[in-house]
């Protein structure tokens, strides 16, 4: 087993993989090019979270697990383009957004831990808050 498969965001990143291979999305002609992105960016994420963990230094791997993150926010706004063109269902896109959610939970804990990156506490920026 290599260190980056003990990782439970790497164990959480695939279990996200694994749910957009098995997303039921309407068939239209032609294919949305969103569709290919989010396969591209749930499977950058994976992919970054490994090479991350196998860098030596902490501005190395925080460089990759930001992509990382970076991936899981794009995957996040794909799943909102597939409900907007109503390809997904609303219940799929709180689904997979529960998936991310914990992926980027995790990663922004390992980059703040991998990191001496001053944080300031959160502010209001105008965020539109769900219930």
């Amino acid at each position: 087993m290599f260190d980056h498969e003990k990782l439970k965001v790497y164990q959480r990143a695939l279990d996200f993989v694994e749910w957009v291979s098995k997303l039921k999305i309407k068939q239209v002609k032609p294919k949305p090019k969103v569709i290919e992105h989010l396969d591209d960016a749930s499977t950058s994420i994976v992919l970054n979270i490994a090479e991350g963990n196998g860098k030596y230094t902490s501005k190395d791997r925080c460089n990759y697990f930001d992509i990382s993150r970076g991936s899981a926010l794009e995957s996040a706004a794909a799943l909102d383009v597939l409900l907007r063109k109503t390809l997904i269902s609303e219940s799929d896109n709180l689904e997979g957004k529960g998936i991310l959610k914990d992926v980027i939970s995790m990663l922004v804990g390992l980059i703040k831990s991998n990191s001496n990156r001053v944080y300031e506490k959160g502010e209001d920026y105008g965020v539109i808050e769900s219930d």
